[in-house]
């Protein structure tokens, strides 16, 4: 049985997106059919969009989401229809050498459904980040979807989908940020902030929040920021070190992703210090740094790849301390908007205007 549905598709390399019928078919084995609930509008849809990732258009969008199961494949044993769930883009397989080693967050085979969703004609869609959740129903690997407690939002839970567990990662497990560090975070959008927000969690005690524009800097402020620089008009380097000493900080987090910002980053840490890349750049980015300051200034200089998470562990926690009050994941959602209304949610994110728009179905 196949299944039409509404969905956000992206044709062509920068044209607007539009809304279509989808066919989505029913879950293979080891596949899980998802009604959606709620998605977040991250940047990496945006990236799809501008043929940023590949072109293997047409892209149905979407993959920072939250839904119940409807129905699921052939050996599905981990969810159930009705089950309410977080989806991810780790469905760790468990039998590379990253998983058999016992590094399962760094799964270096990931799964994604088989069967392919299509446009009415039978066009093949591509899913972003092999979800495609921009829609009422998506089809991908019962290993991408997490179950949560249902008593949670799924407008605010749906964002550890990506963005929000990109950032919060960043900070508490590639950076490994304990109590009593200092931190700096270049760049305040929803990834930056989440970084803040984890820094918050792990204890920091000096975090400083790095940006051009001062409304994300206010956005930084109420996530755990204990400083804000504006770049615009400071140093940003000499800023964190005149605010942890003269030394930098113990962990530097560059949530911009531009060869400029990372070079900040690089000389904003302590001797020893740690720099954590969770910004995307683009192909063409290239960096230049002296090796003897490489070698010099010790430490480590890592990226962090989907915050280094491994779904079943990290998302039922911050789902609790959400619940806790310890995480204020609302905070991030600025709006919430319909289908329809995602190629204007581009617009204001390219703008600056909001923190998250967030899908609802």
């Amino acid at each position: 049985m196949a299944h039409e549905v509404r969905g956000v598709v992206a044709r062509g390399k920068g044209q607007p997106v539009s809304l279509e019928t989808i066919v989505v078919p029913d879950p293979g084995p080891g596949e899980a059919l998802v009604a959606v609930q709620a998605c977040g509008v991250c940047h990496t849809d945006l990236h799809y969009r501008e043929g940023g990732i590949n072109d293997d258009f047409p892209f149905l969008l979407g993959h920072e989401a939250a839904g119940v199961v409807e129905a699921v494949g052939e050996g599905v044993t981990d969810v159930a229809p009705g089950d309410f769930v977080i989806l991810n883009w780790r469905a760790v397989c468990g039998a590379c050498r990253a998983c058999l080693r016992g590094r399962p967050q760094y799964c270096f085979a990931t799964h994604n459904a088989t069967r392919k969703m299509t446009l009415a004609d039978g066009t093949p869609l591509s899913p972003a980040l092999g979800i495609g959740a921009f829609a009422d129903k998506t089809l991908v690997a019962a290993g991408q979807c997490t179950k949560v407690d249902p008593s949670a939002s799924a407008v605010a839970v749906g964002l550890l989908g990506c963005g929000i567990m990109a950032g919060l990662g960043a900070a508490i497990n590639t950076g490994g940020v304990t109590r009593g560090d200092s931190v700096a975070v270049i760049g305040c959008g929803g990834v930056g902030d989440a970084a803040v927000a984890g820094a918050h969690l792990a204890g920091a005690t000096t975090i400083i929040a790095v940006d051009v524009d001062d409304t994300k800097l206010d956005w930084a402020r109420r996530f755990g920021a204990t400083h804000t620089v504006n770049s615009r008009d400071t140093d940003a380097v000499e800023a964190i070190r005149d605010l942890t000493g003269g030394f930098g900080a113990d962990v530097v987090i560059e949530a911009v992703g531009r060869p400029e910002t990372y070079k900040q980053a690089f000389y904003a840490r302590d001797l020893a210090g740690t720099v954590v890349l969770v910004g995307v750049p683009t192909p063409e980015m290239r960096l230049e740094l002296p090796l003897l300051d490489v070698f010099g200034r010790g430490g480590a200089l890592k990226s962090s790849w989907y915050g280094d998470c491994l779904p079943s562990r990290d998302f039922p926690m911050l789902v609790s301390l959400y619940q806790q009050g310890r995480l204020d994941l609302d905070a991030f959602v600025t709006e919430t908007i319909a289908l329809e209304d995602v190629e204007a949610a581009f617009e204001k994110m390219h703008h600056g205007e909001v923190l998250r728009s967030v899908v609802v179905l």
